[in-house]
């Protein structure tokens, strides 16, 4: 009883905490650094936290345009994605991500990588945590500082650094844009070194930039257009009624 009750009390904590304080390591970093000394490799870990506002304008444009269309509007699982996955799973045989960037977000800041039930299960704890108390600007802001981008290289800020030279601000949108072409898998696809499937999802993710707007909303805009998605559904729902 006792356990539990501190394992809520310590997590609903360090996400109070980490709602105003820079992430500064995460335990997929510790993990990889394991894994590189395990296998005889030079260890390798860069990473700069640099908040949202000395980042790119376009960089959070790019993955909500590639990884979470949808995130502005749900409150950290995208129910559409999910039923899409499963119904693709059940006629194909072939499992489909449908993480959010808040759930990803989650997995990133408390979790580690390997897929399980348990992992599964503590990551939607954490995403309905973090979707509670921080707002979609912090999210974001955390999620740009903490993702893995390539072998050793975790934030826009290595990112930039490594594979560009310049610091997270200085990147442009086409720069931006590759780089989120490389977030289903850092590991195997480098912005540094781009394919000719890179270069294809970097259209596609500038299309998807340009209908989004080519900017991402402040707080009260997000506020804006979820009131007005739950207008439009309730009207939807009233239809269907009739």
């Amino acid at each position: 009883m006792w356990i539990l009750i501190l394992f809520f009390g310590m997590s609903i904590l360090s996400v109070i905490v980490y709602k105003y304080f820079p992430v500064y390591v995460t335990p997929l970093m510790i993990i990889r650094c394991y894994e590189q000394i395990k296998n005889g490799e030079k260890l390798k870990l860069k990473h700069e936290w640099k908040d949202l506002d000395k980042i790119s304008e376009h960089m959070p444009v790019a993955v909500w345009a590639s990884e979470d269309q949808s995130f502005i509007y749900h409150n950290g699982f995208d129910t559409k994605a999910i039923e899409q996955a499963l119904e693709e799973r059940e006629k194909r045989g072939r499992v489909r991500g449908a993480s959010t960037i808040s759930q990803q977000t989650a997995k990133n800041l408390f979790l580690w990588p390997e897929s399980s039930w348990t992992r599964k299960c503590l990551e939607v704890y954490f995403t309905i945590l973090i979707e509670a108390f921080w707002d979609k600007h912090r999210i974001m802001e955390v999620y740009l500082n903490s993702i893995e981008m390539g072998n050793g290289i975790y934030g826009v800020e290595a990112v930039a650094r490594e594979n560009f030279g310049c610091s997270a601000k200085d990147l442009t949108k086409q720069q931006c844009a590759l780089i989120a072409a490389t977030l289903p898998n850092p590991l195997v696809y480098s912005s540094a070194s781009p394919s000719k499937y890179m270069y294809s999802r970097q259209k596609w993710i500038l299309q998807q930039m340009r209908n989004l707007g080519n900017q991402f909303p402040s707080e009260e805009e997000i506020e804006e257009r979820r009131e007005k998605e739950r207008l439009i559904r309730e009207r939807e729902k009233e239809k269907n009624r009739q």
